[in-house]
């Protein structure tokens, strides 16, 4: 499945690197040397540098050698096969698209609603669901999330109460 990992930002410096803003948690493996990434409207892209500077990632692209030519990138997502069965690090890893979808049940075996989406904040990941009374957000962590059946997509969850009411 092809999946959004990055946007091309501006250009930095003189020599062709451009700034990416990095939308995976794999960003060593998605942007090694030799990663080829697609695009929508400058077909593919292969990674020839890659480094870190002042936190911020910097990409060189085989045949790119200006900063002239990265500006005509700019604003460009950059796309490459994910196989997102594929097992993560440990079993609480999971892709968005796994998780989007699944069906979230109470403790007690009521339907609570559907995951919408992901939010990946900087403390952690939350869970937007899609319940009868409107949008729920939840943390995903073991304590509010203890369940997770990816191949039955459906979850348990424990909705923190709000004002009392759940």
């Amino acid at each position: 499945m092809k999946l959004n990992v990055g946007r091309i930002g501006k250009a930095h410096g003189i020599l062709g690197e451009a700034t990416i803003e990095v939308r995976t948690d794999e960003a060593e493996d998605r942007f090694a040397i030799g990663a080829v990434l697609e695009t929508e409207n400058h077909g593919e892209l292969t990674v020839v540098s890659a480094r870190v500077h002042n936190g911020i990632l910097l990409l060189g692209f085989e045949g790119i050698e200006d900063r002239n030519a990265i500006e005509g990138l700019r604003n460009e997502l950059l796309y490459t096969d994910v196989d997102i069965d594929a097992p993560g690090l440990d079993e609480d890893d999971y892709h968005v698209l796994q998780l989007v979808g699944c069906k979230a049940f109470l403790v007690d075996g009521d339907e609570f609603g559907e995951v919408t989406d992901v939010l990946n904040l900087p403390g952690q990941d939350v869970l937007s669901i899609k319940t009868v009374s409107g949008e729920v957000l939840i943390p995903f962590v073991r304590q509010l999330v203890p369940v997770v059946d990816i191949k039955a997509k459906r979850m348990t969850v424990i909705p923190p109460e709000i004002d009392g009411v759940v």
